[in-house]
């Protein structure tokens, strides 16, 4: 399986690159993992918040294959477990790219909701967009290692 990551946006902090650089290294044992950058667009410009939202997704969805499976990280979205999320990520073909998208600052805009195979929610509870992008590659490291039964997740 080939995991990607698009998020839209810059990882600005230090401390967030260096943590998802970590889970980055970790995962290479075990999977090819891409991060695909989208630049946001600013609301100055766009004028709007949903002009941002469908910008955005445009440019997300030039990213996205037709046979790309597509997870989108939304708040409304499932809630797994991580035994869960381990399960649903070995249920997923080998020959499939799985794309998890992380949208901008104001969420994601209907289109990318209507490409979405899964729409995910990490938790009840809000996280900046760029602490997302920290908890979901901790997430994906930590399914794996269920799956390899290792003994991270315990």
């Amino acid at each position: 399986m080939k995991l990607r990551i698009i998020q839209v946006g810059r990882t600005k902090e230090d401390w967030l690159k260096q943590g998802i650089e970590e889970y980055r290294k970790r995962l290479r044992a075990f999977v090819k993992l891409d991060v695909t950058e989208v630049p946001d667009t600013s609301l100055r410009v766009a004028g709007d918040i949903a002009t941002v939202k469908s910008r955005e997704a445009a440019l997300c969805l030039k990213q996205i294959g037709p046979d790309d499976y597509l997870v989108l990280l939304d708040e409304t979205g499932e809630m797994k477990t991580s035994l869960e999320f381990s399960a649903f990520l070995a249920t997923l073909s080998a020959e499939k790219t799985v794309v998890f998208l992380s949208g901008g600052v104001y969420g994601a805009d209907p289109q990318l909701k209507a490409r979405a195979n899964l729409c995910l929610s990490l938790s009840a509870m809000t996280f900046t967009h760029q602490m997302v992008r920290l908890i979901l590659i901790e997430q994906i490291y930590r399914a794996l290692m269920i799956h390899h039964n290792r003994a991270y997740h315990y």
